[in-house]
């Protein structure tokens, strides 16, 4: 509709010189009025999009499909991760890589002594 709105004023107007009897002309009214009715109908279908991708969205979830990418930390590598960076020989760049998480990833979840953060506590209640 801003293109509308910009096509609107005296200095400026469109016209379309190919396609297949498509002229349309916005400095006469019958340009204006079909622009108008095209901006009409563009708006309507993005609308329509927009209502049967949450539709379809709200189905998937209605059948239990959550959307998104997996997470990478599991309940179950947490608590090896948990007992791992309670022990002071632990390096963390190798534990990182045994469980194919990165350093940040393990740090969410869990401080440096072993203890779980907030992450942690919802990933274990999730799961």
């Amino acid at each position: 509709m801003a293109l509308f709105m910009l096509c609107m004023s005296p200095v400026m107007a469109l016209k379309v010189l190919t396609g297949h009897g498509a002229i349309i002309d916005t400095t006469t009214a019958a340009g204006k009025l079909v622009f108008g009715i095209f901006a009409a109908l563009a708006e309507f279908e993005r609308e329509l999009i927009a209502e049967r991708t949450s539709a379809g969205l709200a189905s998937a979830r209605a059948r239990g499909r959550n959307g998104g990418r997996p997470y990478k930390m599991t309940p179950v590598k947490l608590r090896l991760a948990m007992a791992s960076m309670g022990q002071p020989e632990t390096k963390v760049s190798t534990l990182c890589q045994e469980l194919g998480i990165t350093r940040q990833t393990l740090y969410r979840h869990i401080s440096p002594d072993g203890q779980l953060r907030a992450d942690g506590i919802k990933l274990l209640n999730r799961g």
